[in-house]
């Protein structure tokens, strides 16, 4: 009985023992630095899913998700249970790691060396399904200047689904530019499916900074471990990426710079008048059109544009307009605006110059945009011409004729009879008056809207940006009043049929697809499309421009 009773505990004591076994494995070893790998821990019994700790991972590597699954299975009446673990895992750095010993329950697993390889090891070059690239304007900018930082994902592999997240660093404006691209490409031999985007980065403080970037986390299809003699199945992997850290120098303002900060690689003023300026006369709206255009500076950054008159022109701003776009790597912003000016008397008015302050972070120097001071000369009205008076009538104020007094001293036809034709008279001459000087219909709409295709092939004209104007010529000649709808640039030079437009086109198009590529320079081209754009608005002023304080 006794002995009965010991070999009970014995197997009791050695059932216990034996209970629960902890093994941990890998999925691949080698690895590849900034690529995941995935960490399986089983336990052969049903334990609680949140037995293990991964803390002590998070010392040597990125921790993602944990998925735990269990199984109880039953073969010949013996019942068997696991409970798994599958942890998501990213090395930062080339090397010799160590995965330490895992407890569950009091129960550890055995420690696990890892090697690291760099993913530029041409033995790992070919086992990589994803990956990501990153790519940075600058890594030395000043305080609240624009940078671009433009992500590329890699993979080779069918995604099931994923998601990438934003890039980070600590007191920053991050915004997403546009949408996403897709391409393919060619690595190593093996064809890639490439999403490419791109983030407008604006640090707001200065010292040395490091900028994380996009982490993708998905799955991808992979060969089931199942096999069939009939069917082929198909499994999800979970997978994790992430691209090289990258430091960044935020400089300060400089002590000695006065003024809104404006840290830009280019920043120009430039503006157009609308009718030409030898026929500005008295009454009549002018619209005065001013650019500002700014490299490495965000919409919200652009000063505010203001224009001082001197006394006898009254000025009415319309709303800015607001653009942005990418150029290569480089953001650029532009505000446009028109200003409506009104003359209450002929003569030469002396305008000032208008002058924006701007830091060039190319050459580290203070410097100003600006339009320089220049004279307009109104002239005289029609009417004040012909009459010698001035000021003419203000702008709305409805023609009078000349009091007349008629003395009637005998009642006779003759007497009644010139009455007649004087208010006859009278009344032709204030028909003609009105008609010279009431707006029509036509004279009382809206002034035509900037075109910002115009606007953008211009800056691209003057930095000399082939590649640029060249996509640039069908939007701006969809702009125009003059032309039907304009699909390619065959119809744009078939319908606008300006000679020196077309030899333009032809000199940008040579230096791009001919035999022998040379620089393009756009002065001869800005020419051409100012002068189409100029014959364009004058036809517009001879309707009318509207004033719309």
């Amino acid at each position: 009985m006794v002995r009965a009773i010991v070999c009970l505990l014995g197997l009791l004591l050695t059932h216990s023992v034996m209970a629960l076994q902890i093994t941990a494995t890998v999925d691949k070893n080698p690895v590849i630095a900034n690529e995941s790998f995935i960490l399986e821990v089983v336990a052969d019994d049903d334990v609680n899913t949140n037995a293990l700790d991964t803390s002590v991972l998070m010392k040597d590597f990125i921790v993602g998700r944990t998925s735990v699954s269990s199984q109880t299975n039953m073969i010949n009446f013996k019942t068997t249970r696991t409970t798994r673990w599958s942890t998501v895992l990213i090395a930062r750095k080339p090397g010799t790691y160590v995965i330490p010993a895992l407890t569950v329950e009091g129960t550890k697993s055995a420690p696990i060396t890892l090697e690291v390889l760099s993913a530029s090891d041409s033995s790992m070059g070919r086992q990589q399904d994803i990956f990501i690239t990153t790519d940075v304007s600058a890594k030395e900018v000043y305080v609240q200047q624009q940078l671009t930082l433009t992500v590329k994902l890699h993979f080779a592999a069918e995604l099931k689904r994923g998601s990438l997240s934003e890039p980070i660093l600590e007191n920053a404006n991050i915004s997403q530019i546009g949408k996403d691209q897709e391409t393919d490409s060619i690595i190593n031999g093996r064809r890639f499916r490439v999403i490419e985007r791109t983030y407008a980065i604006s640090p707001q403080q200065s010292g040395d900074l490091i900028l994380k970037p996009p982490v993708f986390s998905g799955e991808i299809m992979v060969q089931s471990r199942r096999h069939s003699n009939f069917l082929s199945f198909g499994e999800t992997k979970p997978v994790s990426v992430v691209g090289d850290e990258i430091p960044l120098t935020v400089r300060p303002i400089p002590a000695s710079y006065q003024g809104q900060w404006l840290p830009s690689e280019l920043l120009t003023l430039h503006q157009e008048w609308q009718p030409e300026k030898s026929a500005f006369k008295v009454g009549e709206p002018i619209t005065r059109t001013i650019t500002l255009t700014a490299a490495g500076l965000s919409e919200e950054q652009l000063p505010s544009l203001q224009m001082s008159m001197p006394p006898g022109l009254k000025i009415y701003p319309d709303q800015a307009e607001l653009h942005t776009g990418i150029n290569s790597t480089r953001l650029v912003s532009q505000k446009v605006q028109n200003f409506a000016i009104v003359a209450s008397r002929p003569g030469t008015y002396q305008l000032p110059e208008m002058t924006i302050p701007w830091w060039n972070t190319v050459t580290n120097k203070y410097q100003q945009a600006i339009i320089p001071g220049e004279e307009i000369v109104i002239q005289a009205g029609a009417e004040a011409s012909q009459t010698g008076l001035v000021p003419p009538p203000s702008i709305g104020q409805s023609l009078q004729p000349a009091p007349a007094t008629v003395i009637v001293k005998e009642t006779s036809w003759l007497q009644w009879l010139f009455l007649a034709l004087w208010l006859l008279t009278s009344l032709a001459w204030m028909l003609s008056a009105y008609r010279n000087k009431a707006p029509s219909a036509k004279q009382r709409r809206e002034s035509r809207p900037v075109n910002d295709a115009y606007l953008a092939l211009m800056s691209a004209c003057k930095q000399h940006q082939g590649e640029q104007a060249l996509s640039l010529l069908v939007p701006w000649a969809n702009g125009l009043a003059f032309t039907q709808k304009v699909n390619t640039l065959d119809d744009a030079l078939r319908q606008i049929s300006d000679e020196a437009f077309s030899l333009a086109v032809n000199k940008l198009q040579r230096s791009y697809y001919g035999k022998s590529t040379q620089e393009w320079q756009g002065n001869e081209l800005l020419v051409a499309i100012q002068g189409i754009n100029k014959s364009q608005n004058a036809a517009a002023t001879a309707e009318g421009i509207s004033l719309n304080p």
